[in-house]
């Protein structure tokens, strides 16, 4: 069985303060859940004051990204041993945000995976297609090309703690979920590619997460799917109430 994971993913909101405050707020509603894992990923600025917080919760920290070098002059940049200097035991690479904005690339991911890896972080590696990928049927073309490009190069002994997001860029921050048979189908097809680059092993033991306007109200439903372990979680990730109650789906 996996288990499974709830990861609250920021964006560009909270200050240190605020950020303070939601994980004083977050930790007793959530206190006692110990069947699955718990992460929250906050702006870089925010990741000091929120890591001293969750000490003494079972909630884990997350960086939204990162830079692919130890050092150097890379303005603007954060590096892997930053991060895990801060607390951080997870990153988010490739989020839909980052190729559509910032350029992100399958081959930029591919070096912020390795150097996620070499630093022991556990990386939370986003794919998905745009809604006129979809409509042309080209979303399982779509998710082999950023799987396969993404994890080039890699073998299965590096990528043990390796997290997949399957976030359907359409369903982003607009309210459109993916149905739970569209989000099953994507997340199926997206095990069967690992299994036949990395072996079946890691497939199986490997956490897929649904990331696409995920609500308390849709959880439960998705996480009943065969092969969804979880949710990387958007705009409901910023209020405890609405996060706690999709941390404790039944």
């Amino acid at each position: 069985m996996r288990r499974p994971l709830i990861a609250g993913n920021w964006k560009m909101y909270k200050t240190p303060a605020e950020g303070l405050d939601f994980v004083r707020q977050l930790a007793p509603l959530v206190d006692g859940v110990n069947d699955r894992d718990i992460m929250i990923a906050p702006a870089f600025p925010a990741l000091e004051t929120v890591a001293g917080a969750l000490k003494s919760t079972s909630v884990a920290l997350g960086a939204q990204d990162l830079f692919w070098e130890a050092e150097g002059a890379y303005t603007g940049q954060v590096a892997p041993r930053m991060l895990v200097a801060c607390g951080c035991r997870y990153v988010i690479i490739g989020h839909s945000e980052r190729r559509q904005y910032f350029g992100e690339t399958d081959e930029t991911v591919r070096r912020k995976l390795r150097a996620a890896v070499q630093a022991g972080l556990a990386p939370v590696v986003c794919v998905g297609e745009t809604e006129k990928e979809r409509e042309a049927g080209q979303t399982f073309p779509i998710l082999d090309k950023q799987i396969q490009n993404g994890l080039e190069g890699l073998i299965a002994d590096e990528l043990a703690l390796l997290v997949i997001a399957y976030e359907p860029v359409w369903a982003i921050g607009t309210g459109k979920t993916a149905t739970v048979g569209q989000a099953q189908e994507a997340h199926r097809f997206i095990r069967s590619q690992v299994a036949r680059l990395l072996g079946s092993p890691l497939a199986s033991a490997m956490r897929i997460l649904y990331g696409g306007s995920v609500k308390p109200e849709n959880i439960s439903e998705l996480m009943a799917m065969a092969d969804i372990d979880g949710a990387l979680v958007g705009g409901a990730s910023l209020k405890p109430d609405s996060f706690s109650s999709i941390v404790k789906f039944k």
